[in-house]
This record gives structure tokens, sequence and C-alpha cells, in this order.
């Protein structure tokens, strides 16, 4: 009986701390400001370009100078982002978002995108 107990326990307190951690995004908005993107391949970090967010509007990414275009983007309760518009290479030459999840920690979001040959790969955008 008591393994039981200990067991019971045990999942209520990871239940309550994994329900603690999670971030806020009711307001389904990224902080505004500019993210700067990176990607960490062959034992090295490699810009992918900065993306500016403003309200609920993106633009971006870019290496150098400014993008042509802004577009809009969403964001659920869970962080999670759907863009609106292109994002430069990671959706070019047959290259596709998988995921884009945010985090309050930074903050910061996540991207993996998805290559035409079917491998994964992933970048983080980080408020500068």
């Amino acid at each position: 009986m008591a393994p039981r107990i200990s067991r019971i326990f045990s999942i209520v307190l990871l239940a309550a701390a994994t329900g603690g951690a999670h971030a806020d995004f009711t307001d389904g908005k990224l902080p505004d400001g500019t993210y700067h993107c990176e990607v960490y391949l062959l034992g090295m970090f490699l810009s992918l370009g900065d993306i500016t967010i403003k309200g609920n509007v993106y633009s971006g990414p870019v290496t150098f100078g400014t993008a042509p275009q802004a577009y809009n983007y969403q964001m659920n309760a869970n962080g999670e982002i759907t863009w609106l518009g292109p994002l430069g290479g990671y959706t070019t030459g047959g290259n596709s978002i998988s995921l884009t999840q945010a985090t309050l920690d930074g903050p910061s979001f996540d991207i993996i995108m998805k290559q035409p040959d079917g491998a994964f790969t992933a970048s983080t955008c980080t408020k500068r």
C-alpha cells in the first residue's frame, strides 16, 4: 500500500510541476522585438537571420537590410505559432515548417523545418 501511495504522490507532484512550468500564451502574441535565429550545425552556430515581431505581424528572416513585406502570425494558448506567410529559407526550395513552439524563457521560439529529403532541422530564435 505504501509504494502505491508514494507512486500516486509522485504523479501528482509531477503534474503540479509541469502545470506550473507551462508558459502563459493567452494573449496570443510574442513580445515585440527582433529575434535572432540560429542553428547548431557541425559544431558551430550558424545565423539564419532576424525575424521582427510587432503585435501579431512578423517580417523576415533577414540577414542584411530589411524585409520587403510583413505578414500576420497566430499563436495558440500552447505557444504553437502558425506563420500566415512565407518565412524565408524555412519555406523555400521544398522546405516547410513542421512546428514552431514559443517559450517565455528568453523569450524565444524554436522552428522545426522539414527538408525536401524528409530530414528535420531545428533552429532557435531568441529576442535580442
